[in-house]
């Protein structure tokens, strides 16, 4: 059975590579790329790579070419998702894949979260695209966090407007593991896995594992929208950056990242990675 994942050499993508390899051999693991050269150490462990952008639907019907399933990672470029991923679908498609697995947003049809818009009509053309899928909503990841570590050992606080908004977030590697489980599994799966973290945290246990981690005591400044637009924007953000940080906040507090079902915990066979044990690794 060969495995395609695409963005290989991401943060996510080569992390999935290195699980992959702990459940079946290099040369069932086709590393699709946009880059070459950056995919050198895949091919060097007899990584099959094939180079293929999002953007160019012949050069990604040749890259999943023999097949059999597929991981499409989401892409970064804002504004340009849908279209990207509906090409990788239909590549597939072409290549009569037998199963794409895609990493979506945590409860994609309700989320007020920033990226979920293209995350949901990536959904919707799955829903009626004609391939066996599996829809991986990740919640947050733990390393997202790495840039409030750096301001909180500036500041000493964490600024935010999310209130007692939870999230669940898990380690970059934790996903990164439950996508090669549901790649490599024979049996069938659940179509739709909400994966999350175990713990629910709140932004006062966040400052507290933050004061664990830097040896210091960090405060919440808890602060409305806009007033955390304005403090961003004079730190230096553009607008529309600060304006993306704050809608997360506003969409942390209506609970869009507070789900925790188990889902994760019970494809990895093991407890998720606790949020401080990330951030002593970040710092």
């Amino acid at each position: 059975m060969t495995i395609a994942v695409t963005a290989a050499t991401g943060q996510l993508g080569s992390l999935v590579v290195d699980a992959l390899l702990e459940r079946t051999t290099p040369d069932q693991i086709v590393a699709v790329v946009r880059d070459a050269a950056k995919a050198e150490p895949l091919a060097a462990k007899g990584i099959t790579v094939r180079v293929a952008s999002y953007d160019d639907p012949t050069a990604l019907k040749d890259a999943l070419a023999g097949v059999d399933r597929v991981l499409l990672i989401s892409g970064n470029e804002f504004g340009q998702r849908t279209v990207q991923h509906r090409n990788v679908i239909d590549a597939a498609i072409a290549n009569h894949v037998s199963r794409l697995v895609y990493t979506s947003a945590p409860q994609a049809e309700t989320s007020a979260l920033p990226v979920t818009p293209e995350h949901l009509a990536t959904e919707q053309y799955l829903a009626t695209a004609g391939i066996d899928h599996v829809l991986l909503r990740n919640n947050w990841y733990h390393e997202n966090y790495g840039q409030t570590l750096e301001t909180a050992r500036q500041t000493g606080s964490v600024l935010t407007s999310a209130g007692e908004g939870l999230v669940a977030s898990a380690a970059r590697a934790d996903y990164a593991e439950a996508a090669a489980v549901v790649l490599t599994t024979d049996s069938p799966v659940k179509p739709v896995h909400e994966l999350a973290g175990d713990v629910a945290w709140t932004q006062a246990e966040l400052a507290a594992a933050l004061s664990e981690v830097l040896g210091t005591t960090i405060t919440v400044s808890q602060v409305t929208p806009e007033q955390q637009t304005a403090i961003l924007v004079e730190a230096g953000l553009d607008e529309g950056t600060a304006g993306f940080v704050t809608a997360i906040d506003a969409a942390t507090a209506q609970g869009d990242l507070a789900l925790t079902n188990g889902d994760l915990r019970a494809l990895l066979g093991r407890p998720t990675t606790p949020l401080v044990e990330t951030l002593r690794a970040l710092a």
